[in-house]
């Protein structure tokens, strides 16, 4: 039976690499993506490419939006075997950037995309994905989440100021775990992952690691064997090298 899977903000970056990457072992790709113009071209791409991709509108802060996706899903496939929830936003930076200058108005808007957003989606489609085998659920968080790297004076997190972004991730990867334990005792396996400093749009295309090599770690959770580990941040470990570049990273 031929594996769905459903990613969010997958017309571009990390988000487009995962679905080339899922594309490649026979899963169908639904591109997920709030621009219908930017979608369409994305799917064609990796259709262009040999991929089974479909294009399907979705808007993780609208909740119509979801309904629909969710109920399209429903009527096509009547299953859903893997959700990426990477669509995200890093926010805008208020004054200097620090968390005494964030205007609130800054952290609502991250934390509906980032978080309230993946909550959304998950909750709609998540009897979708229990009709699945073994289901696997993939949200793309982050080290600037992690409370041991921030207060690490040695850690690259260290002289990060902004609070948005960063506690947004720290918030997904709670919910993530937290989703984990409900489905503790199902063949549902639910997993955070770090990409690492990716090269994307969020970013300006400043990191350094490519969108490719950031989806490989959100593709090898999205296919976990049933030994595989739930409830973990797992990826890329800024420093490390050889066996223990990546890895799960300290919360």
């Amino acid at each position: 039976m031929t594996t769905i899977a459903l990613i969010t903000g997958a017309n571009k970056g990390i988000g487009f690499e995962t679905a080339r990457h899922l594309a490649a072992t026979g899963t169908t790709v639904l591109v997920g993506a709030r621009d219908a113009d930017r979608g369409k071209n994305a799917a064609a791409a990796l259709s262009e490419a040999g991929a089974d991709a479909r294009f399907i509108p979705l808007d993780v802060t609208d909740a119509d939006s979801i309904a629909r996706a969710a109920a399209d899903i429903d009527a096509e496939f009547g299953k859903l075997d893997i959700l990426v929830n990477n669509a995200g936003i890093a926010g805008r930076l208020d004054g200097d950037g620090k968390p005494s200058s964030t205007a609130l108005s800054t952290l609502r808007e991250v934390f509906e995309t980032n978080v309230f957003g993946i909550v959304a989606l998950t909750n709609a489609v998540l009897r979708l994905l229990r009709r699945s085998e073994a289901a696997r659920i993939v949200n793309v968080s982050s080290e600037v989440g992690s409370f041991a790297m921030t207060m690490d004076e040695d850690s690259p997190m260290w002289p990060m100021a902004a609070i948005a972004y960063p506690t947004s991730k720290t918030a997904l990867t709670m919910v993530t775990a937290m989703y984990a334990k409900e489905l503790w005792n199902t063949p549902i396996k639910v997993n955070a992952a770090n990409p690492g400093y990716c090269a994307t749009d969020l970013n300006a295309n400043t990191g350094f690691r490519t969108a490719a090599q950031g989806a490989e770690v959100v593709a090898r959770l999205a296919t976990l064997p049933a030994d595989g580990p739930t409830g973990t941040l797992w990826g890329y470990r800024w420093g490390a090298t050889g066996a223990d570049e990546y890895g799960i990273l300290p919360w």
